[in-house]
């Protein structure tokens, strides 16, 4: 069984995890996306101003966040099903409780609090095991799980709108809190390999002479799986420090145009009817653009760092093109470009964190990195609205967008060059020892 399991799978029962993740992701941050439906209806229920009842959000998306290190830490120490079915139960109560709606505090308690831990519980070992059970075919597998939260995305935003107006906003809490009992049942179905053997560690053990039996064990006790530790020294590591700045950056930009996209469209004249349907566009193209770029990245043509560069540079010049816009049809065309770049990126960038890390410091690293990737999130949204405010203009945000996605770029670039001085130094290394033939003969030509 263990020589079975030295390698992962890449397929066979990896695809029953595959589809577990696609509907956990669905579960998890496509009602975090369609959750302003609920906005309107909370904030007349308690009569609060808009920006007391955005809290709730602000708190849900900062402890998905922040909850991020503390899940993948308990996934190195339990199992990513434990932790999985642990989210489903929290996501849970914080919906059944949210139907209670005492007053505002206890929102943000439940379906703030409770919420995002249910969901960071969930979403972030989902996604670890799916780079876990892949190794050839990651990118592919990454794509299709992460292509659940546009698939709910699509269809919950008229479900859910549907629910409010039959059970009001607290019967629909509770209706979707059960709904997302089915996270615990993904979870069952997220099968640990045995003792974890899909890490690359498994190379260094077939290196080992099969009699050493000893050296062997030691290699073994001494895996990353075994010792049950979380790994906090990967801040030290410049690959990815580097790639966490990225995450920085990307963050700052990526939830900028969702929060502008429609007043911009407004201040256009658009109608209301037309400026729900760039939304769809949105969902529909970004599904699109995480399906196909994950499928062009199992063929392994291009690099996957040099696959996410082209496409956040794609983003940014989407972004800067899109105030361009000045009718229904230019701003769809936009977005359009928009959404589908945004979703070849997403297709990838957890891949090519498993490939600067390696599987071995994979859960540590995905939790740090979410954890990093907070502070652009948090800092985006409010410094492209005060620089919206300064211009008097909703354009100003997506020329922000853009020109921070540029410089995340830089810091991609300086990744890759970093990686292969590395190769090149290792292939360096290799080559005094092929040399030493040549020169000893030699040397012994010139003593005779």
């Amino acid at each position: 069984m263990q020589a079975k399991d030295s390698n992962p799978p890449d397929g066979g029962y990896g695809w029953v995890v595959v589809v577990s993740a696609f509907m956990v992701m669905g579960l998890t941050a496509a009602v975090l996306k369609t959750f302003g439906l609920f906005f309107v209806e909370i904030q007349q229920h308690f009569d609060e101003l808009a920006s007391t009842t955005s809290w709730i959000t602000s708190v849900t998306i900062a402890i998905f966040h922040l909850g991020a290190p503390v899940a993948s830490s308990l996934c190195v120490r339990y199992t990513h099903r434990a932790v999985v079915i642990t989210g489903g139960l929290l996501a849970f109560s914080g919906m059944a409780l949210g139907f209670l709606g005492l007053n505002m505090v206890w929102m943000y308690a439940t379906t703030g609090f409770l919420q995002g831990l249910g969901i960071s519980f969930s979403w972030t070992p989902a996604i670890s095991i799916v780079s876990h059970y892949f190794s050839k075919k990651r990118a592919l597998a990454n794509a299709i799980a992460s292509a659940g939260e546009c698939a709910f995305a699509f269809t919950f935003g008229p479900f859910f709108q549907w629910l409010i107006s039959q059970y009001g906003w607290k019967g629909a809490l509770l209706i979707i809190g059960g709904i997302q009992l089915n996270i615990c049942v993904c979870g069952v179905l997220m099968r640990p390999l045995a003792s974890s053997c899909l890490l690359q560690a498994g190379h260094s053990e077939t290196e080992t002479p099969l009699g050493n039996g000893a050296s062997r064990i030691d290699k073994e006790d001494k895996s990353p799986i075994t010792q049950k530790t979380f790994n906090w020294m990967l801040v030290r590591r410049p690959e990815f420090v580097l790639y966490a700045i990225f995450g920085l950056l990307a963050a700052m930009s990526f939830f900028v145009p969702p929060l502008f996209l429609v007043p911009l469209s407004y201040s256009l004249g658009i109608d209301e009817s037309w400026t729900a349907s760039l939304l769809s566009i949105l969902a529909m193209v970004d599904f699109a653009g995480r399906l196909l770029c994950g499928w062009y990245a199992n063929l392994h043509v291009t690099k996957t760092v040099h696959l996410l560069t082209m496409t956040i540079t794609l983003i940014s010049t989407s972004l800067m093109l899109l105030p361009l816009a000045n009718n229904y049809l230019s701003l769809a065309i936009f977005t359009g470009f928009y959404g589908f770049f945004f979703g070849t990126t997403v297709a990838v960038h957890i891949t090519v964190l498993a490939d600067v890390v390696g599987m071995p410091d994979f859960d540590s690293a995905l939790g740090l990195f979410m954890l990093i990737r907070s502070t652009g999130g948090f800092v985006g949204p409010p410094l492209a609205g005060l620089i919206v405010d300064m211009a008097g203009d909703y354009r100003a945000g997506f020329y922000m967008a853009g020109a921070t996605l540029v410089l995340s770029a830089g810091f991609l670039v300086t990744l890759d060059q970093l990686q292969q001085r590395k190769e090149r130094g290792i292939q360096t290394n290799t080559k005094p020892e092929k040399s030493m033939l040549p020169y000893s003969s030699l040397h012994l030509l010139k003593l005779q």
